[in-house]
Parts: C-alpha cells; sequence; structure tokens
C-alpha cells in the first residue's frame, strides 16, 4: 500500500516555495529536522578543527615532516573548484526542482555526482602520494589529526555521493513525491554544508599548513 507521502507533487506549487504560507508543511518541517543534524555535523567538525589546531605546531609532527613539506595548495585548488562546480550544478538541479523539470534534476544532479567523484578521486590520489612519501598518521599527532579532519570530510563526500545516487533512483522510479522533495533539499543542504567545511580546511590546513 503506498503512503501520501508517495503521492506525486507539483515542486513549483509546493507551499515550500510559497511568500505567503506561514504554516508548517511536511517538506519543510523535515528540512528543519534535517538542519538540526547538520548542526551536530558542523559540531563534529568543529571538534577536528580544533584537535587539529592544537596539534598543528611543529613540535606536535615529532622528527616527521609538517604540512609544509608535503602538501600541494594547487593540486589542493583544483579540488576546491570540482566541489564549488558540484554544488553549483546540484544548485541547477534545485532550479530544476522548482520548474518541475524531471529531465533537468537528473541531468543537474548527474554532473554534479560527476564533479563530487573527481573530487573524491583527486583525494585519493593525494592520500596515495603522501603514503608513498611516508606520510602517514602513525608518524606523529599533528599527522593523525591532518588524516582525521581531511578523510571525515573525505568520508561525508562519498556519503553524499551514494545518496545522490539513491535519488537518480528514487527520482526515475517515484517521480517527485513529497519524500523524494524533500530529500533532495535535505541533500541540497547536507553538500552546501560540506563546500563550506572545505573552505574552512583548505584555507587553515592547506594554505596556512604550506605557509608554516
Amino acid at each position: 500500500m503506498s503512503s501520501t507521502h508517495d503521492v506525486s507533487i507539483d515542486p513549483s506549487q509546493a507551499t515550500l516555495w510559497s511568500d505567503d504560507y506561514e504554516g508548517h508543511d511536511v517538506i519543510s518541517t523535515r528540512t528543519f529536522g534535517f538542519w538540526m543534524y547538520v548542526l551536530s555535523d558542523g559540531m563534529l567538525f568543529a571538534t577536528l578543527f580544533a584537535a587539529y589546531g592544537v596539534l598543528s605546531y611543529s613540535h606536535s609532527y615529532y622528527t616527521g615532516p609538517t604540512p609544509a613539506q608535503f602538501v600541494a595548495p594547487w593540486y589542493t585548488f583544483i579540488q576546491t573548484m570540482a566541489l564549488f562546480l558540484s554544488v553549483l550544478a546540484y544548485g541547477f538541479a534545485m532550479t530544476a526542482l522548482k520548474q518541475g523539470n524531471k529531465t533537468g534534476v537528473i541531468n543537474a544532479i548527474i554532473a554534479s555526482m560527476v564533479l563530487g567523484i573527481v573530487f573524491l578521486g583527486l583525494d585519493i590520489h593525494d592520500v596515495l602520494r603522501m603514503i608513498g612519501m611516508g606520510v602517514t598518521p602513525e608518524v606523529s599527532g599533528g599527522l593523525s589529526a591532518f588524516y582525521a579532519l581531511t578523510q571525515v570530510h573525505a568520508a561525508h563526500i562519498f556519503v553524499g555521493l551514494l545518496w545522490m545516487l539513491v535519488m537518480l533512483y528514487q527520482i526515475v522510479r517515484q517521480g517527485f513525491s513529497e519524500d523524494v522533495v524533500g530529500r533532495l533539499l535535505s541533500l541540497r543542504m547536507f553538500w552546501k554544508f560540506q563546500a563550506v567545511m572545505w573552505v574552512f580546511i583548505y584555507v587553515f590546513v592547506y594554505l596556512w599548513g604550506y605557509m608554516s
């Protein structure tokens, strides 16, 4: 038996986009609930940033290499551009969603997913490069904090890509049901949050580490 949440809706007519509706529709209520999760995720990253801040001084690297010796800011800048373009592509998906354009949403999510895969592929290649140089987490506390912060973010990117894949399947199978629209909006929030976290990682870990 299908629930009322499986019934297709017209995204362009959803009360979520209305400036006049002052009630609490199901989609916006769920979106608020997911926002609470994003806040908790922000606390996780705040903890990892704090640990990295404490362990980012030269004595925390013991006799091992410091970030100035192994990070590659220009390489990471390409990752940054890939992630920003991925967020932009997902923004186009949301524009198509407001217009009820299923093909536009699917194409934009595929583009966003491909750019996200590029970001993750570059991250894996960079990690393998550092491991080849002997820059591994067990060398020092500073490197442990470096890997914990950057790879927790990479794990979030991987989860986001899986989420996009699931959403493509659900859009094709269910269309724009209430559940699907709500999940697409939550994924938008999740993906943008990962881009914001990456900006902090790029500035405070890669650029600051390279200059110090």
